[in-house]
């Protein structure tokens, strides 16, 4: 096995432990606050106003990460991100509403290090060859943090209608466990061996500068590709908060699923998760015949998919259930069958987005990888915020009518820019074919390939 790939491969099972670790707490935070506020009056801290301020650092921090990467490069960045997961995941163990939201600041702060840093390192251990495959190995094995996390999860609170401190004790504890070994993971990270041109792009950021890293991130956001970008950006935000942090417990306040419903929010995240993973796995081994015949019906796809979703959780769940327990129903009685169908389609289409995501940016941007990473998880993370802001006031069907019209200006303005891309790869690659004789192959496999982009 190629170094380039053991890297991937070990960055992969990093943030695959210290995801297992946040993700779940992100699924379950709203019900296990909600307990604890049972048990101690004291405590008013609220899950979605957490994961609110998580994001919102998040995004403003991302201006400042490609300056972060130019002094600690990104094994650094990615190290000191992952302590602020663990440190996160330690103060439940201490509810205190003023820690739940300072943590909740340095987490955000943490993982504008961590995804900036992620990004750079897969497009070091990366080539247009590799990156659509790397990026889908990469997303698979990440998304597997939902499906361990949550099956835990889904043990742990099986016939429980309150988490009562004990079990809460046991699933924190374990959670800071499993973080801590996926710092581990990352610590084991290797340097990249890095071509000439690797160098000379590495050299150059180094005499830049943290400053001119920031103006530079700047320059490329206000690029009209970038700007199209951000469209798609935004809807995985929102998309992503909705179903990592709004659906799961909503299922669990629907008395109407029954006595376990409290069960099914971690049983609803292993079915997100096996979606994500299974998405990430199917476009990692494929990667290089999707690159080749591009990565908009890939998006397409997931659109499709979405809407699906949001129109069967539309017909499933109350539309009172974001707030609490409810014993309403909507159009049909709420199935749990048809709840976790939804779950899967949500984790599914999400992995559609992402990986094509991390391919444009990696193969587009390769030279300039930390920049578009940063802007991707700031106006990512800024729409995640605003999403978890109006997830405390908005019904669920307006939650999902904002989802479906993001999703669609989302889509449109991916699909502008991969055709954009196409025809330009189309016309470079016969302008390189121009000046051949009759019968003479193109020198290039990549001549070949643009050609048959679409």
């Amino acid at each position: 096995m190629e170094r380039k790939f053991i890297n991937v491969i070990l960055l992969g099972f990093g943030f695959m432990f210290v995801f297992t670790a946040f993700q779940t707490m992100g699924n379950i935070e709203k019900t296990i606050l909600d307990s604890i506020k049972q048990d101690d009056p004291s405590f008013t801290g609220d899950g979605y106003t957490s994961l609110a301020i998580i994001y919102a650092t998040l995004a403003i921090c991302n201006w400042m990460a490609p300056s972060v990467i130019t002094i600690t490069g990104p094994r650094g960045a990615m190290l000191i991100g992952a302590v602020t997961y663990l440190f996160f995941i330690v103060t439940f163990l201490f509810p205190r509403t003023w820690l739940l939201y300072l943590a909740s600041v340095m987490i955000g702060a943490g993982a504008a290090a961590i995804w900036t840093g992620q990004g750079n390192y897969l497009t070091l251990n990366s080539d247009g060859e590799t990156i659509s495959r790397n990026s889908g190995v990469f997303w698979a094995m990440l998304q597997c943090s939902l499906f361990f996390g949550n099956l835990f999860v889904f043990i742990k609170f099986q016939g429980k209608s309150h988490i009562d401190l004990h079990t809460r004790n046991v699933v924190f504890g374990v959670l800071t466990g499993v973080c801590a070994l996926g710092i581990v993971f990352l610590m084991l990270l290797r340097p990249t061996r890095r071509n000439i041109d690797d160098v000379k792009n590495e050299m150059t950021m180094k005499e830049e500068g943290p400053m001119e890293a920031f103006r530079g991130a700047i320059r490329l956001f206000c690029t009209g590709d970038m700007m199209l970008l951000s469209a798609a950006f935004i809807y995985t935000g929102v998309e992503l908060s909705f179903f990592s942090g709004v659906y799961s417990p909503s299922i669990g306040f629907t008395l109407a699923m029954g006595e376990n419903a409290k069960q099914l929010v971690g049983l609803s995240g292993v079915f997100i998760g096996l979606g994500e993973v299974l998405g990430g796995a199917l476009f990692g081994i494929l990667g290089s015949k999707t690159t080749r015949w591009g990565r908009d019906p890939i998006v397409i796809m997931g659109y499709l998919i979405h809407m699906t979703s949001f129109f069967l959780i539309f017909i499933n769940l109350p539309n009172l259930a974001p707030f609490g327990d409810t014993t309403d129903t909507s159009y049909i009685t709420p199935s749990p069958y048809l709840a976790m169908l939804c779950s899967f389609l949500l984790g599914f289409g999400d992995a559609c987005y992402n990986t094509q995501i991390y391919s444009i940016l990696g193969g587009k941007y390769a030279d300039n990888s930390t920049s578009a990473f940063a802007l991707f998880k700031f106006t990512q993370s800024l729409a995640a915020a605003a999403c978890f802001f109006y997830s405390s006031r908005a019904p669920l069907s307006v939650q999902l009518g904002v989802l479906a019209v993001l999703g669609t200006a989302g889509t449109a303005a991916f699909c502008r820019v991969e055709w954009a891309a196409r025809s330009v790869a189309r016309a470079a690659a016969r302008a390189a074919l121009a000046p051949l004789a009759p019968g003479e192959k193109p020198a290039s496999r990549d001549v070949e390939d643009a050609l048959h982009y679409d």
